[in-house]
């Protein structure tokens, strides 16, 4: 339940402007998710999110150290890494992909033409196949730092 919450906080917040935790708990709710809000305080330290001014001077949640949500995000979800061509495909457990897609769109990886994400597959275009071996070995790195 913990997983599903996190990607759907971190689709929520990427999709529309949240400046409060009762805004995020019903917005949460429409979806399905029932939390309350000593839960979703933990959530929001966990995903390292804070409220910081959007381009319109609104303040609400992001992802500002988004390197960090990703990382973390990528060491619970990503199961294996693999590309081909100017393809990169990351397997994840079974609804974690589109909230990790998020945070990997809230990073600039240079490269990245564009993203997709399943339920446990993202599919990232990037330009070139070299691009494509130097991200993989990047996020392999990141997943798995003693192989």
């Amino acid at each position: 339940m913990k997983n599903r919450r996190h990607e759907a906080i971190l689709e929520i917040i990427t999709e529309q402007p949240v400046a409060t935790q009762e805004l995020l708990i019903t917005l949460l709710g429409e979806r399905g998710i029932k939390t309350t809000q000593a839960t979703l305080s933990r959530d929001i330290q966990q995903l390292s999110l804070v409220k910081q001014r959007d381009e319109n001077g609104v303040y609400r949640y992001s992802l500002p150290a988004a390197a960090a949500a990703e990382k973390s995000l990528f060491e619970e979800a990503v199961i294996s890494v693999d590309y081909a061509m100017n393809t990169i495909v990351l397997k994840c457990r079974a609804g974690m992909a589109q909230g990790t897609c998020a945070a990997i769109d809230s990073v600039e990886h240079q490269g990245i033409v564009g993203t997709i994400a399943g339920d446990d597959t993202i599919f990232i275009l990037v330009r070139s196949e070299a691009d494509a071996k130097k991200l993989s070995k990047k996020f392999r790195s990141e997943l798995f730092p003693r192989r």
